[in-house]
């Protein structure tokens, strides 16, 4: 028997209707949208309804994944569906650490909101953009960024798929580089260069905020963006994960390969959109990703034709 992870997605995975489903058929799910409601007033309608323009800047985007995510969580852990491991792609990572035990949901929600507020003024501080470029393989796209100022690989998320944060007065010259050397760059709709020397000053308002905040011992392994390995338990080590992770690359394929070598053959993806089950495809076809809300549906499924259910990888 293979164990099984959850995965949280991160900053670029919303979309305006974005935990609706999770509402309207989970009863726990409700719950947490309502708590979290409680203490930042109105991110369900923001989630459930737009505008886009609102849900897309970054002070909002931060809270409004963190709670789908959490709803995510509680859905399933009220039918049943145990994990044995956690991974989470940026943002996501927080959310692990609420779901591994590490933070409360409130210090969760509380660090979230001002991440995102850190990560905003630092990416108003520098006009940066972020390309993903595909069909190159990585060593070659190491090398593009070479050929600029401030230019940085900053999500490795599959084979074939590497993210770069540049200037933005860059952009343009670089997709063309790209293009020229056989690869294809898509610019991402994110407001700054995240994961990247431009978000120092965003680690640098959150060092104080940190200590604001509780860490307990985790119950579960969670695996680090920045270092591809499961957290410490110190929580001198924490903080210092945490605040790492802003300015520096996510590993995220090294992180899914070091898991699948650890014995993880079953991936949940817990939140927006399904970008992390295509990276696993591509990572290692052997094992399997399923989203949350295939989870939920086949579970009422069974329930409602009066059978027995459990989530078996």
């Amino acid at each position: 028997m293979g164990k099984i992870a959850l995965l949280f997605p991160g900053q670029g995975s919303q979309y305006v209707g974005m935990g609706k489903p999770l509402y309207e058929l989970s009863p726990c799910s409700r719950e947490i949208f309502d708590q979290v409601d409680a203490v930042h007033p109105g991110t369900s309608k923001l989630c459930f309804e737009g505008p886009a323009e609102a849900l897309n800047q970054t002070q909002n985007t931060q809270p409004c994944i963190f709670a789908v995510e959490l709803a995510a969580l509680a859905a399933l852990k009220c039918v049943g569906v145990e994990a044995q491991g956690i991974a989470g792609f940026s943002l996501g990572e927080v959310t692990g650490l609420v779901a591994s035990g590490v933070l409360s949901m409130e210090d969760g929600l509380k660090f979230v909101k001002k991440r995102g507020h850190a990560m905003d003024e630092a990416s108003q501080m520098t006009p940066a953009a972020m390309v993903a470029v595909l069909k190159l393989d990585n060593a070659k796209v190491e090398a593009l960024c070479k050929e600029f100022n401030q230019c940085y690989p900053v999500n490795y998320n599959c084979p074939g798929q590497l993210v770069v944060a540049m200037l933005r007065d860059d952009q343009e010259v670089f997709l063309t580089r790209a293009k020229e050397l056989g690869g294809r760059g898509i610019p991402l709709t994110l407001s700054g260069g995240f994961h990247s020397p431009f978000m120092t000053y965003a680690t640098k308002l959150l060092e104080k905020k940190i200590y604001e905040l509780t860490f307990l011992a985790g119950s579960i392994p969670l695996y680090s963006n920045a270092y591809a390995k499961p957290y410490p338990e110190s929580p001198v080590d924490i903080r210092d994960y945490i605040l790492h992770q802003i300015n520096h690359p996510v590993l995220w394929e090294q992180t899914m390969r070091n898991m699948i070598a650890d014995g993880f053959t079953t991936f949940i993806e817990c939140g927006p959109g399904k970008t992390l089950g295509g990276f696993i495809n591509k990572i290692d076809k052997s094992v399997t990703c399923y989203h949350v809300e295939t989870v939920l549906t086949d579970y009422l499924e069974a329930k409602n034709a009066g059978k027995e259910w459990s989530f078996v990888c």
